[in-house]
């Protein structure tokens, strides 16, 4: 089984560059894949942030990813979560990091109220909370 770092995979989503992306398709083809779940996290950003791809085609990735023949993802059961909290509204980061602390009581974050609300509204286990004290 061989790992693959996120710019093979970028490259595969994105068929952005003719060389890199054969290659990186030969390489998700042949399978035998091991996806660490901070790559998975890294593609998101990748995906969203730097090839401007809007959230719905960054989760359809990821989902297309998670159900690869031949690709193991770190944590699965938490990608998997995380994918289902993208298809509710949540960012992936946000997803993942929910999805990463299932067994915890709280998330606390300064970062994003919208998040706390979110979340709340959808009934997400842990509660997300902005702490005061």
């Amino acid at each position: 089984m061989r790992a693959v770092d996120t710019n093979i995979l970028a490259r595969y989503y994105l068929q952005d560059d003719p060389e890199q992306s054969r290659i990186a398709t030969a390489i998700v083809q042949q399978g035998a894949l091991f996806v660490p779940k901070t790559v998975a996290l890294e593609l998101a950003w990748v995906l969203r942030s730097v090839a401007d791809q809007p959230a719905g085609k960054v989760t359809a990735c990821l989902a297309h990813l998670a159900g690869l023949p031949g690709v193991t993802i770190e944590n699965r059961e938490q990608i998997e979560a995380a994918i289902r909290h993208c298809a509710m509204g949540l960012e992936f980061a946000d997803a993942l990091h929910l999805a990463a602390c299932e067994q915890c009581s709280e998330f606390l974050t300064f970062d994003d109220r919208r998040y706390v609300r979110r979340a709340a509204r959808r009934g997400l286990k842990p509660r997300v909370r902005v702490p005061t004290e």
